[in-house]
């Protein structure tokens, strides 16, 4: 992709608009907070004090609407105590230019490897980077910074405690979450009557998996419903795979067929049932012709081979557990896995040995982006300080509150942030400027602004950032300030902050594009370690369960996941391919899925304990591990990887192996060499 065209994706991105479901209570809860905040502040200490206090409601509100399963109280008060202790260095640190640098660069830089615990944190960091520019002006000594770092604190514990006191839709996150995966399942059953090798998305079960992670408090009180429901759903998924597949499955052709498909679609009601049930905290309503056709006596015959009755029968089993399990008044479905989420403290040591993993890592985008990130925040601030415009902390902080790890998001948000700003300033000014509101009028409108941003935050940054901007013109007219001081030199500064977040990712980016081959191979290899261990299972049936193919397949999904990621990275950069093009990188990447599929299916014939060993899966595993290994080193070093030896192994268990683990490990080897094909044509 050219550069012109690169600038043009991500800008039309950056100033899409979606249409997302709203939250209104909860954005009317976090105004509410901001509201009682910035009146106390006011009445105690006047209008300067509620503007500074008012930053810090209206951040940690903020933190309560990032995609984090942590309690939403422990991100307010997270967010407002991380703040105020950034302000107060700020301002103790702002009479002293070369201090404050050094004190900016130093938080900056460790803002861009906060990145690297997640977006709730880097966002969270980079924003107490951005509104500390802002609020070290509003004091006027080390004690009045004394305070005001207080009254911020003191925001995120109001926020905090209306979370706690006036809750709205307890456990919606998790409920939407396990609802999601649900219906991913529910819809890819329904293709799979059509598509019998339908591509399956893993990211919904996997957020699933992340929501269910609680503290011993949360553990005691979540819902039934939300106990039991995504074990469920993990187990359905192979089986429906294997249900449909020609090869262990249901015929091709004929009423085994048919009879599948009528399975496959009661399989979809019910999920879906499930999925309504699980959101809304309701009553499961089934269709009664999808129990019906579940509890067809004469499935067993229809279907004719063993694999496939086996399939069915799991099915029927697993989704009436579903029925038991699912909506508020069902019980739950046996053991679950029980995620525990760690402490903020026992984080700490894991995100510290995170950090230092990749600053010891030169090309590590994380690393990249925290060097560039505080490159521009500092020089924006000395540009900004240069200029005889005042106001100069609006260069850095349009920088700071822009730029990301990749490059897509960085203009994008760029150009959005510039928009917004424009069209935000704007409009504030017009009301300033015919209306002349007094400090509590003032007050009021950046309440309401506040208000809107929270209701639109998911709807794009730019319908955000003209919410926020205006609220940000209201609030520092309530504190004193004139619209003729801060719009017009904001609005140059803004575009001189963006530019330099643009400027600074061209010379010193981090392309995916090049790091795409990397990328597959470890989702080879990941996938490959996840076949392997399924087939140990057949080769050991005996052998105590360990979890270890469940391990494999989570690694496996992640892989995935960073895979597609990275794709959708590349895809907008304006860089040449570096040995994997467009055609190359798609036939790869449905290769490599072919080949989860495979051991996907392979799974969902795991034998008894007391089965016979499967003659020739040892043998396969093996060789599978040693030429999957092997395979992702040609990728990296771009050669084509060869299989002779699986194929060597199979042809040797071709006679005396189970016919599903003979079908399956032909159906690897098939997507293997597939994955060969694709690159010899590179």
């Amino acid at each position: 992709m050219t550069w012109l065209r690169a600038l043009k994706a991500t800008a039309r991105s950056g100033l899409a608009v979606q249409r997302r479901r709203l939250e209104p209570l909860v954005a009317l809860r976090a105004a509410a907070g901001l509201a009682l905040v910035v009146l106390v502040s006011a009445a105690v200490g006047g209008p300067a004090m509620a503007a500074s206090s008012a930053f810090g409601a209206f951040q940690a509100a903020m933190a309560t609407f990032q995609r984090s399963w942590r309690p939403r109280p422990t991100l307010a008060l997270v967010s407002g105590l991380t703040l105020s202790v950034s302000t107060f260095l700020g301002y103790v640190c702002g009479g002293h230019l070369a201090v404050f640098l050094v004190l900016l660069a130093v938080w900056t830089f460790l803002s861009g490897l906060a990145w690297t615990a997640g977006p709730t944190v880097g966002l969270i960091a980079s924003s107490n980077v951005a509104i500390m520019l802002v609020t070290v002006t509003l004091p006027t000594s080390v004690a009045d910074a004394a305070v005001h770092a207080a009254v911020i604190a003191a925001g995120g514990v109001v926020q905090a405690g209306l979370i706690v006191l006036f809750p709205v839709r307890r456990w919606g996150p998790q409920r939407d979450a396990l609802a999601d995966a649900l219906a991913t399942v529910a819809d890819y059953a329904r293709r799979l009557r059509h598509d019998p090798y339908a591509s399956f998305d893993p990211v919904p079960l996997m957020t699933a998996r992340n929501a269910a992670a609680v503290t011993p408090r949360q553990a005691r009180r979540r819902p039934g419903e939300l106990h039991g429901v995504r074990g469920l759903a993990e187990r359905i998924r192979p089986v429906l795979a294997s249900l449909a597949d020609p090869a262990v499955g249901a015929p091709a052709e004929g009423p085994g067929r048919d009879r599948a498909r009528e399975l496959l679609d009661a399989a979809g009601a019910v999920l879906d049932a499930a999925a309504r049930a699980v959101r809304h905290g309701a009553p499961l309503d089934v269709p009664p012709g999808a129990l019906a056709a579940l509890r067809t006596p004469d499935t067993p015959a229809v279907l004719g081979t063993a694999p496939a009755r086996r399939a069915a029968a799991r099915l029927a089993a697993l989704l009436e557990a579903v029925v038991k399990a699912a909506g508020p008044t069902g019980r739950r479905a046996g053991p679950e896995e029980l995620r525990a989420q760690p402490g903020l403290l026992s984080l700490v040591p894991v995100i510290v040995r995170d950090v230092r993993a990749e600053v010891r890592y030169r090309d590590s985008p994380y690393l990249r982006h925290a060097i560039r990130v505080t490159a521009v925040a500092t020089a924006g601030y000395l540009l900004g300080a240069a200029l005889p415009l005042g106001h100069g902390y609006w260069a850095p902080l349009a920088a700071v509150m822009s730029m990301r790890p990749d490059f897509s998001q960085t203009y994008a948000r760029s150009v959005a942030r510039f928009a917004g700003t424009l069209v935000g300033v704007a409009l504030a000014t017009g009301v300033v400027r015919l209306a002349t509101p007094g400090a509590y009028a003032s007050a009021a409108l950046a309440v309401a602004s506040a208000f809107a941003t929270y209701l639109l935050l998911r709807t794009g940054y730019t319908t955000v950032q003209v919410f926020v901007s205006a609220y940000v013109v209201f609030l520092l007219g309530m504190a004193g300030a004139q619209w003729t001081q801060t719009v017009p030199e904001r609005v140059v500064l803004t575009l001189l902050g963006g530019v330099l977040a643009m400027l600074a990712y061209a010379l010193y980016p981090a392309w995916e594009t090049p790091r795409l081959r990397a990328r597959l191979a470890d989702w080879l290899a990941a996938a490959a370690r996840y076949g392997a261990e399924v087939l140990e299972r057949y080769a050991r049936p005996d052998r105590l369960a360990t979890g270890a193919v469940r391990e494999a397949l989570l690694d496996a999904r992640a892989a995935r996941v960073a895979w597609r990621e990275a794709v959708d990275r590349a895809a907008h950069e304006p860089v040449r391919h570096r040995g994997l093009s467009r055609t190359a990188t798609d036939a790869s990447g449905r290769a490599v899925g072919r080949f989860a599929r495979a051991a996907v299916v392979l799974e969902a014939h795991l034998p008894d304990p007391s089965a016979a060993p499967s003659p020739g899966a040892a043998a396969l595993a093996e060789a599978l591990r040693g030429a999957a290994e092997r395979g992702a080193a040609d990728i990296r070093e771009r050669r084509v990887p060869r299989w002779g030896e699986v194929r060597a192994a199979l042809d040797a268990a071709e006679a005396s192996a189970d016919p599903v683990v003979r079908a399956g490990a032909r159906q690897l080897l098939e997507s293997l060499e597939e994955l060969s094909e694709a690159l010899a044509a590179e």
